[in-house]
């Protein structure tokens, strides 16, 4: 019974990080003092994300009710938070109200798509299919770090971005393979306590030295946009050239 729990523990404290950070980011003040501790909140989580999965599986001890537990965890720590962060630091000061309120919410909404396709339609071996909301959701809390150096409108866009990846069909590689030996686990706790450490110690160093791997892996989604569209349009292409033939037919 107690082996079966310990991969939803990780779960639970993925969820419990996330609130702390929608707290953090409530009370950072004008100075935004408390964002850049909230955004390193998110990226724990993520690393909490991958080690649920991972530790499930080492103990077998899948589960449906951990499957769900992990998606409605997910939504809060990687929809909500980032996007309230986001909108705290960055959106809230915003003439256009309505456009930022928008905005925010069209971002857990992607994000909540994006778990529902997740979990109902099978994924191709090796790969998701959209940009992982946990990724998503460290980025958007990462970048509202930077909402002095980027303009407003710059980062709606990116948002924006985020959220469409999120529900595209694009395909990113995964990691699942990369687990965790069985003897290794009691390792976990140990890791877990260290990043929580190093967060707090070193917040903008640790937070901006993510961001940098975690766009990489975004914008090779945008590769991948760009070869869809490459496909797309040689498939049109090829049937014009098809029908181009029928129609002299239908002439002659």
């Amino acid at each position: 019974m107690i082996r079966n729990s310990i991969p939803s523990m990780f779960t639970v404290g993925n969820l419990f990080l996330g609130i702390i950070a929608i707290i953090l980011a409530f009370n950072s003040g004008a100075d935004n003092s408390n964002a850049e501790l909230a955004a390193i909140f998110v990226i724990v989580a993520m690393l909490l994300d991958g080690l649920d999965g991972r530790v499930a599986r080492a103990l077998n001890a899948q589960s449906e009710f951990g499957k769900e537990l992990d998606s409605l965890s997910d939504v809060i720590s990687f929809g909500v938070a980032p996007a309230f962060i986001m909108y705290v630091v960055a959106f809230q000061q915003m003439e256009t109200s309505a456009l930022a309120w928008i905005v925010t919410a069209i971002f857990p909404i992607c994000g909540a798509l994006r778990l529902a396709r997740f979990n109902v339609v099978s994924s191709m071996p090796g790969y998701f299919i959209g940009l992982p909301i946990p990724a998503a959701g460290s980025i958007l809390s990462t970048l509202a770090l930077f909402h002095n150096e980027i303009p407003s409108a710059v980062l709606l866009a990116s948002t924006l971005v985020l959220s469409f990846l999120m529900v595209s069909t694009v395909k990113y590689p995964n990691f699942k393979k990369v687990g965790i030996p069985k003897t290794a686990i009691w390792l976990t706790p140990i890791i877990v306590a260290g990043a929580v450490a190093l967060a707090v110690i070193y917040p903008g160093l640790l937070s901006k030295l993510i961001f940098i791997p975690l766009v990489i892996y975004a914008l090779y989604g945008l590769n991948g946009l760009k070869k869809n569209a490459r496909r797309l349009f040689r498939r049109r292409k090829r049937m014009k050239n098809m029908d181009e033939p029928t129609k002299n037919e239908t002439h002659g």
